[in-house]
């Protein structure tokens, strides 16, 4: 037996970068995780068009500013006629953040910032986060996707909800269309709900906006000390844990920049299990995509709850 027919194939990658070092570092990172290559890096989309229909990649990774013809009009036209996993690579600007999630409403499955000027001082651990983000994007089942039409509300709020009924959220890899599609069948005077995404400093400002401007709910990016209150939903600011905690009157959240947890900050089982602690069965924990243990020990900690 041909003992490379037993061997796992690894993931196949086509990088798309304007910059020859950015495409350079990203090839020299894949390239060293055994379970991934490049098999072609391209400058411009219309390099990166012709590698992808010869070499049927397993995921792309994507820049947002490209010449000839920008990382949005690729993507569209790449989701239209051959839809694939793509990752996007993003510059930490606001501006960057409002087009990257334009991007994901075009159908990229995901997104992780460039490295910034001291990434030599982090680089494995750069390295070891786009290769989690590549794995996880190469799993998603990718379609053309559907304008996006928010569903029916109920005018009111059903009376299965308890009058202090806490919600806790936690989403990863594919998650910013998922939290969209939940929180629209919320109504206006739905219950608080806590939201997790893994998703860096800088873009959840721009994400919790988004969010705000298509549901009934009024959605913010959480604040510390501040007040939960019901019809508001509060997404955990990127790079920040978010817990909640009990108040003479009901219940505030709390804002700190404690280690990691499961490699993420804001981590979904620190919301989890704070909610489990001070909330008990008022709250109910859901998960709604990524990869990972992030929420797993958290939720059975909320199930556990008295």
């Amino acid at each position: 037996m041909d003992l490379l027919s037993v061997l796992p194939r690894k993931l196949r990658v086509v990088v798309v970068d304007d910059s020859a070092l950015m495409r350079q570092l990203l090839t020299t990172i894949i390239n060293q995780a055994p379970d991934m290559e490049v098999v072609a890096a391209a400058s411009d989309p219309l390099i990166a068009r012709e590698r992808i229909r010869q070499l049927s990649p397993d995921v792309v990774t994507l820049d947002v500013d490209m010449p000839q013809m920008n990382g949005l009009e690729f993507l569209r036209r790449l989701m239209r006629l051959r839809p694939t996993p793509v990752l996007m690579i993003s510059a930490l600007t606001q501006s960057g953040a409002e087009v990257t999630l334009q991007a994901l409403a075009l159908g990229a499955v995901d997104f992780w910032p460039k490295p910034d000027l001291d990434v030599a001082r982090h680089m494995q651990q750069y390295a070891e986060q786009i290769c989690d983000k590549l794995r996880a994007v190469a799993a998603a089942r990718v379609q053309w996707p559907q304008r996006f039409h928010p569903v029916a509300v109920p005018p009111a709020l059903p009376s299965v909800w308890r009058e202090q009924a806490l919600v806790c959220v936690g989403a990863s890899t594919g998650g910013t269309e998922a939290i969209l599609a939940f929180l629209s069948g919320l109504p206006v005077d739905g219950p608080p709900v806590l939201l997790v995404q893994h998703m860096p400093e800088g873009f959840t400002r721009s994400f919790a906006q988004r969010l705000d401007s298509c549901c009934a709910m009024r959605v913010k990016e959480a604040e510390q000390g501040e007040t939960v209150r019901k019809g508001t939903a509060y997404l955990a600011p990127g790079n920040w844990h978010m817990q909640l905690r009990p108040t003479s009157s009901g219940f505030c959240l709390h804002l700190d920049q404690a280690e990691p947890v499961n490699r993420h900050r804001p981590a979904v089982d620190v919301l989890f299990a704070s909610a489990a602690r001070h909330a008990g069965r008022q709250a109910v924990g859901v998960i709604l995509t990524g990869m990972g243990r992030d929420g797993a020990d958290g939720l059975c900690r909320m199930r556990a709850a008295p």
